[in-house]
């Protein structure tokens, strides 16, 4: 009797984990971004038939952030789980937030690949700014001092041997208030991304003077990192997770499928399709690469420029900060 005891005993004890388990709730996601269609973060998931996990074994909860450097802030205090960064703030999250742990898993997008979209900085096309030199003396706009638009105008300028502070001065200011800026002569450059430099240049009164290739060649823009404790103790989930973040990006960048994910992105941002359907999701675009997978080789080169700038003490080895097991396991299921 003992026997049965004891074998009835471990019955009950596996039915009980099995309901558990399936009672489990799934594991909700929050991850950051800042702007979109450049962080596809809030519409990747918009088409659920897409998906094979979803609402499974983990959800989503997009957060938006004024850009990738409040992020780490959210990162570092846990009320962030995945967050979207830049190279300019990788650097910054491990030297000044002393986040040794942070791990890249997926890629966003990157800046001038082959034939594909590199950011622009414009001026006035009746202006007197011809060349680079011509912007000694003059007022340089970026979004975000520091930011990867930032960079660029500083590394330009350093190229025609023009330094922040004694040569010029750069101030910020939000992307749509840009090129108000700039007709007013409130500035003599702005640093524009789509849709606002596709906007400017229809308006036929600007010209680029240089992109962002010009200036660091190509450039990994932006990311998607987690903290490698919250990736150890989530991991089946995130795979679940990367498997249908590619499965979502393929349907996205598709030619096929254009029309259909500009609507979503029309809807979601309440901007008309015709501002996106020229260059969304085209060679007019920033690359995505189709498994999601960083440009490690660009964004070490990234860092290094930024060290030059003075924005970081020391140069960063990017291969420790990054995990791609996620993406490798999950590309292993769509094959």
């Amino acid at each position: 009797m003992s026997r049965h005891f004891a074998y009835g005993a471990v019955l009950a004890a596996l039915w009980l984990f099995a309901c558990a388990a399936s009672s489990a709730e799934p594991l909700k996601i929050r991850a950051g971004w800042a702007n979109t269609p450049a962080a596809l973060t809030p519409i990747i998931f918009a088409d659920k038939d897409l998906l094979k996990h979803y609402g499974l074994s983990y959800t989503l909860e997009p957060l938006r952030f004024a850009g990738t450097s409040p992020q780490i802030t959210a990162l570092a205090a846990g009320d962030l789980d995945v967050a979207t960064l830049a190279y300019s703030s990788l650097g910054a999250a491990v030297e000044n937030a002393g986040m040794e742990d942070l791990r890249i898993i997926g890629d966003g997008f990157q800046d001038g690949v082959a034939d594909y979209y590199t950011s622009e900085y414009l001026v006035l096309k009746d202006g007197p700014i011809r060349a680079v030199e011509d912007l000694k003396g003059k007022i340089l706009v970026s979004n975000a001092i520091g930011g990867a638009v930032d960079m660029g105008i500083r590394q330009m300028l350093r190229l025609h041997h023009l330094e922040d502070r004694h040569d010029y001065s750069i101030i910020e200011a939000n992307f749509p208030t840009m090129l108000p800026m700039l007709e007013e002569h409130k500035a003599d450059l702005i640093g524009s991304v789509p849709p606002f430099a596709n906007i400017a240049k229809a308006r036929g009164d600007v010209r680029v003077l240089f992109t962002l290739k010009d200036a660091f060649g190509t450039t990994d823009m932006i990311f998607q990192v987690a903290r490698q404790s919250f990736i150890a103790k989530n991991r089946a989930a995130l795979v679940d997770f990367s498997e249908d973040w590619l499965r979502a990006l393929t349907w996205y960048i598709d030619p096929a499928n254009h029309d259909a994910a500009v609507r979503i992105v029309s809807d979601y941002t309440k901007l008309k399709p015709a501002v996106f359907a020229p260059w969304l999701f085209t060679k007019n675009d920033y690359y995505r690469d189709p498994m999601a997978r960083p440009n490690l080789l660009a964004l070490q080169q990234n860092i290094a420029t930024q060290q030059k700038l003075g924005f970081l003490k020391r140069d960063m080895d990017v291969q420790k900060y990054a995990d791609l097991s996620l993406l490798d396991d999950a590309a292993k299921r769509l094959h």
